[in-house]
């Protein structure tokens, strides 16, 4: 008997359309926040919830501090804000450099994943996300401090 070969699909593909336009929008918006934050700095107004006030820091805590940082160079203290903005940030301008060449060039390159997510996957998400939500938890007083710039 003859096996059957083991059908698998690419995860990265060129294809003639972005199939993916609204992360390739939010990408861009988020770009221009970056550019934004490093030309002007941070905005004038409090974007802080009710439970900021109260102590309880969420996972985004910090998020536009230490996107302020890493758009300075600042790296090592853009992480001791929000270790994961950084990452976004990377993957936003990862995301407009796809954009720029789908654009010039007409293929787009798309990352396929499955839209199922297995429950190793959902695991080690889960633990980040709770990780992370520790560690800006762990820096309360850093992101509750007004901001000395």
């Amino acid at each position: 008997m003859r096996r059957q070969p083991i059908r698998t699909q690419r995860m990265l593909c060129l294809e003639r359309v972005d199939v993916h336009p609204v992360w390739t929008w939010l990408a861009l918006i988020g770009v221009v926040i970056a550019v934004a934050l490093a030309l002007f700095g941070l905005p004038p107004v409090d974007l802080h919830g009710p439970l900021h006030r109260l102590g309880i820091m969420d996972p985004l805590c910090g998020a536009t501090r230490s996107w302020y940082l890493t758009t300075q160079g600042q790296l090592r203290e853009a992480i001791r804000y929000n270790p994961a903005a950084p990452i976004i940030l990377g993957a936003t301008v990862v995301a407009c450099a796809r954009a720029a060449v789908g654009w010039a060039t007409g293929r787009w390159v798309t990352v396929r994943v499955s839209r199922r997510i297995s429950l190793p996957h959902m695991v080690v998400l889960v633990i980040a996300v709770a990780a992370l939500e520790i560690n800006q938890q762990l820096h309360a007083e850093l992101l509750m401090a007004p901001w000395r710039r």
